[in-house]
């Protein structure tokens, strides 16, 4: 059975697209919210009907987890943002600014559980399952230091050479934090690899993937939303987004995956979850 969550997730998806050329309010300011809200219902209806445990059902704590660290998580990019300009608001005049905060917060709420639901449901279809690397890689000391010497860089170099060098902030939190989970026995992309397992890696990667063409597509016929300013690549659009700048999203999902899995780390050693 469908759980009914999902079926209220799939008309509120509905009604939202709908509202895209009637623009009733409050609705078509709350629009994104609503949606991503909806979507991350559909989702894990979805994964449940296939394997029976989800998110919602069988993990709720530490589904509501995601969304408190989805906040912490993106404020971060958006601190880096100051530096490198690469992406604005368009607010609505008029709008007031708390109500302007309150909608940003609940929004950026939802992109943490999108990618971990958006894995689960690939990673429940087996996609990925029977893909596997050849041969075991040994990754050594040196190897890892390296990687968190460069994400300790990927932070600075863009703070002072920003026009050219925007798309390490893409990569700093991956490649300083992964190591760390690696070391302490977290579930990483490096643990994967060394493993042999590439199931979660590319479940990641595509999940990344379809989550920014959605982002872009809802973003584009929005009341408000978000443009883009990128340097050197800022042409053939999809929607808001230069087509190039779809490849950062490949590395942004490492990077979510990286960064919640250091925060479970600080807090328990390790825990058996849906998506490791």
């Amino acid at each position: 059975m469908f759980k009914k969550y999902g079926v209220l997730g799939i008309i509120s998806i509905i009604l939202v697209e709908i509202n895209f050329f009637l623009k009733i309010q409050p609705f078509a300011n709350w629009y994104f919210p609503i949606i991503w809200f909806s979507y991350i219902l559909v989702i894990d209806a979805i994964v449940y009907k296939i394997r029976k445990n989800s998110f919602i059902n069988n993990h709720p704590y530490h589904f509501t987890s995601l969304f408190i660290l989805s906040i912490f998580f993106w404020y971060l990019f958006e601190f880096f943002n100051i530096f490198i300009q690469n992406w604005e608001y368009i607010r609505l005049e008029g709008l007031d600014v708390r109500e302007e905060w309150i909608l940003k917060v609940v929004s950026f709420s939802t992109v943490l559980p999108a990618l971990f639901e958006t894995t689960s449901l690939i990673k429940s279809i087996n996609l990925f399952d029977k893909i596997k690397l050849r041969k075991k890689y040994r990754i050594t000391k040196i190897f890892l230091c390296s990687m968190i010497i460069l994400g300790i860089l990927c932070f600075f170099i863009p703070v002072f050479y920003p026009k050219f060098t925007f798309p390490l902030v893409w990569l700093g939190f991956f490649l300083l934090l992964d190591p760390i989970n690696y070391l302490n026995n977290q579930p990483s992309i490096l643990g994967h690899l060394k493993n042999r397992n590439l199931a979660v890696p590319l479940s990641l990667l595509l999940a990344g993937i379809i989550l920014g063409f959605f982002w872009e597509f809802w973003n584009y016929y929005a009341v408000i939303k978000w443009v883009y300013d990128i340097p050197f690549v800022s042409f053939f659009k999809i929607f808001e987004m230069p087509i190039l700048g779809y490849l950062g999203y490949f590395p942004f999902a490492f990077e979510l995956y990286s960064m919640y899995w250091f925060v479970r780390g600080l807090f328990t050693y390790r825990n058996e979850f849906l998506i490791q």
